[in-house]
């Protein structure tokens, strides 16, 4: 009975860590994206603050419907 059990033991191990190993991946490539998107926002924040006029001056104004 103690040698089922510690199969069945070690298999749920097993896949816990191919589980494991897969989470790491996702979590990986979603970091890449993360950094990739922060980036993008970088470039965008420093491209509006270097041509002011892009953004519609319009913009801190009160809608017609208040």
């Amino acid at each position: 009975m103690d040698e089922k059990r510690i199969a069945e033991l070690e298999i749920r191990y097993m896949h816990q860590q191919e589980l494991l190993q897969e989470l790491s991946g996702v979590l990986y490539e979603q970091q890449k994206v993360i950094d990739q998107l922060r980036a993008e926002v970088d470039r965008l924040k420093q491209k509006l603050e270097a041509e002011p006029g892009l953004v519609d001056a319009r913009h801190d104004e009160r809608p017609p419907h208040y």
